[in-house]
């Protein structure tokens, strides 16, 4: 009888505890977002006066995802309007950084939603730099978060 072994990846130390945060925000992220994580890519891009936050299907031609994207955005740009930022407190924590602030600050923040031709995005735009700052923390936390399928820059 042949004995069988299973080999597993793990990562090299001190990258477990983030590793296994990932593989946490993807099980969560599934209950939240309606795209296929391992289909899609995020995109983080602060800017000086905010930020803005695109979701692209890796395949240009994903009908089926690039729809998922699209509703998707276009009903998280509408709750962050009123200032619910209970999706991504959901899938990244209620202590993830800047999200407070942006709570208190929404006011003081124009949210708007435009599509991409793989997909869509949400553009945050604000004169207010604790809430410049607080975007950029909010948006490094998502980006450590989302690991790999995760990116600071459109390619």
């Amino acid at each position: 009888m042949a004995a069988v072994v299973a080999i597993f990846a793990v990562p090299a130390s001190g990258a477990l505890s983030a590793w296994t945060r990932q593989a946490d925000i993807a099980e969560r992220g599934a209950q939240v977002m309606p795209f296929d994580l391992e289909r899609t890519t995020h995109i983080f891009e602060p800017r000086d006066d905010g930020g803005v936050q695109s979701v692209v299907a890796d395949d240009p031609s994903d009908a089926e995802q690039i729809g998922l994207i699209r509703s998707h955005l276009q009903e998280e740009a509408d709750k962050f309007r009123r200032g619910d930022f209970g999706d991504p407190a959901t899938i990244h924590g209620d202590a993830m950084p800047g999200l407070e602030a942006l709570r208190a600050g929404f006011g003081h923040i124009d949210v708007r939603h435009g599509e991409l031709p793989a997909g869509g995005q949400i553009r945050y735009t604000t004169t207010d730099p604790t809430l410049v700052t607080a975007l950029d923390d909010w948006f490094a936390a998502q980006l450590s978060d989302h690991g790999s399928d995760a990116t600071d820059h459109a390619s």
